[in-house]
């Protein structure tokens, strides 16, 4: 874009700008990359409470371990938690244990120190994209491709959760990096055990991170590519032999040590209770039809995701290139696959979309988008779904909190501007500007929503509010709750809270002592009847008004304390 100043033809200053000098160099790039996906993922890092229910059971079961010193069961309060291998709870316990020993306060029930892996996880994967996308497209189509990930939507929101997926995106993206540069061309002859070696460890990794997934994407993508062409020899690059010796020289000292520790209890749960029924049947209520993962692609990959339609026509006429073909093997059989399977959660198929941005990136850099007039007034959307956002910001605090939160609102309207203007100037400015402005929108939206709104809903986490009241007290209670069942009120009350009904809140306060029982508005009746006909004198506290986001509703919940007879 340039404007006509004393009859001379000048730039206009742009967020192109900032492109030119990422591509100048590798460093550059990776720097240009951090400081985005820093700015993309840090607002509300630190600020929002746990998160019901995975997060906050993943981190229960962290700081148990780091409670306990065991580091080889996994446990949330008495019960076995299988479903996952280790690695996330040992990412995790590494800087909750430093800190706890270094003595930050109540360092255990600090929620960010159990996220710093998923957003470390977060940043390394779009940097690995960045990487992998060298091997495919030039430097600046990889700078885009690292752009379009490190602004769309589902990887902001993994990167702030205490979870196994953006840390598993990142060994996906390692994995499928170095595999597909294998494919493409034979192993340097300087470093021949390089790119095997960053494979079988980024697969390995995966593996104790979340079992079997990352197996799957590999193999499907390899297996394509192996139909397509009908050859397998460059299979010999990745050094199966040695490399599979490695990949069990890696995973297999925790396997041996869980299963010496609990037999076959860990196999049986999380291949059985937890793989094998996602397959079956919609594990947890999470049942959706085939279809799902299209449906939410256009918003989870915002605003990457708005571009897609117009680069479907380019990656079809070049699906037979080598480079397109492992791109496209990367991501749609995974994704049938995950299509298929009756169980879906929105971030199943986050390990595919690096394969999604570098391929649009490639269409964009080579200025190859369709330009029919259908497609293209697609990029309205843009503008659509940030002011769905933006009215989101001015909604939900009114219908929750019933008051405005005003500081969201500066943030969301330059989102908006942005996002118009992204749209409106597609057109004169052409695809990677109008992908940079949308890009903008998407973080100024991330910091209205997890920055400035969400840590400013207290009613969204009535475990946080109750850990606020127990620190007046001049002793340590331990809690029962009744209705109240989440885990992170077992993160903040500590692993002995006792999860009952009414009657048994009534009894655990009878028992005496420093006690405290936190009781839902559906069994204060049970509670009264049974603290009657024992004789229980108590005194009620505080009562915190609070939304259940796991349950879907609204909850009052009472707080007992029992008086001296």
């Amino acid at each position: 874009m340039t404007t006509n100043v004393g009859g001379r033809l000048q730039a206009r200053p742009s967020l192109a700008t900032l492109i030119n000098f990422a591509v100048g160099s590798h460093s550059r790039a990776a720097a240009f990359l951090v400081a985005l996906a820093l700015l993309a993922f840090v607002p509300g890092f630190f600020q929002i409470p746990p998160v019901d229910r995975d997060e906050a059971r993943f981190a229960q079961a962290t700081k148990q371990m780091v409670q306990s010193g065991d580091y080889v069961d996994i446990r949330f309060q008495d019960e076995s938690r299988y479903k996952k291998p280790i690695g996330i709870y040992w990412l995790q316990a590494v800087p909750v244990k430093i800190a706890d020993t270094l003595g930050l306060r109540r360092a255990t029930t600090v929620i960010s120190l159990y996220r710093l892996p998923s957003l470390i996880g977060a940043i390394g994967a779009v940097l690995l994209t960045y990487w992998a996308a060298l091997a495919f497209v030039s430097r600046r189509a990889a700078v885009l491709a690292g752009v379009i990930m490190a602004t769309s939507i589902l990887l902001g929101v993994e990167a702030r959760l205490a979870k196994t997926d953006a840390m598993l995106l990142a060994t996906c993206v390692a994995a499928m990096g170095a595999m597909g540069r294998l494919y493409l061309a034979p192993a340097e002859g300087r470093r021949p055990w390089l790119m095997p070696g960053i494979f079988w460890t980024a697969v390995a990794g995966g593996v104790l991170l979340k079992g079997p997934l990352i197996l799957m994407f590999v193999a499907l993508a390899a297996a394509t590519v192996i139909v397509i062409d009908r050859k397998a020899d460059w299979l010999w690059r990745l050094q199966p032999l040695y490399g599979i010796l490695w990949l069990v020289l890696l995973v297999s000292p925790w396997f041996i040590a869980i299963a010496w520790r609990t037999g076959m209890s860990f196999f049986t749960e999380s291949v059985g209770g937890d793989l094998l029924s996602k397959v079956g049947s919609g594990q947890e209520a999470h049942g959706m039809p085939p279809g799902y993962y299209l449906a939410l692609f256009w918003v989870t990959f915002f605003p990457g995701a708005i571009l897609a339609g117009l680069a479907a026509p380019a990656v079809w006429q070049v699906r037979r290139e080598l480079g397109a073909k492992f791109l496209l093997a990367w991501a749609i059989p995974s994704w049938i696959v995950m299509e298929a399977v009756p169980t879906k959660l929105p971030h199943y198929v986050l390990p595919l979309y690096p394969a999604l941005a570098i391929l649009l990136a490639g269409v964009i850099d080579h200025h190859a988008l369709s330009t029919k007039r259908w497609l293209v007034h697609g990029t309205l959307w843009w503008f659509l779904i940030a002011g769905a956002i933006a009215i989101l910001t001015i909604v939900a605090p009114i219908t929750l909190e019933g008051q405005m939160s005003l500081l969201a609102w500066p943030f969301a309207a330059v989102a908006v501007i942005f996002a118009l203007r992204a749209w409106w100037l597609y057109d004169e400015d052409g695809a990677e500007r109008s992908l940079l402005r949308a890009g903008t929108a998407s973080v100024l939206l991330s910091i209205a929503v997890f920055g400035a709104l969400i840590p400013r809903l207290p009613v969204l986490f009535p475990a946080a509010q109750f850990s606020r009241y127990l620190r007046g007290f001049d002793c340590v209670p331990l809690v029962a709750s009744a209705g109240y069942h989440e885990p992170s009120l077992v993160f903040f009350a500590g692993s002995a809270t006792q999860l009952t009904d009414g009657s048994g809140a009534a009894d655990f306060l009878w028992a005496g002592g420093c006690r405290v029982a936190i009781v839902d508005s559906t069994q204060e009746r049970a509670f009264a009847l049974r603290a009657d006909a024992i004789g229980l004198r108590y005194a009620r506290g505080r009562r915190i008004e609070g939304y259940n986001i796991s349950g879907g509703r609204r909850m009052s919940l009472a707080v007992f304390r029992a008086q001296p007879n």
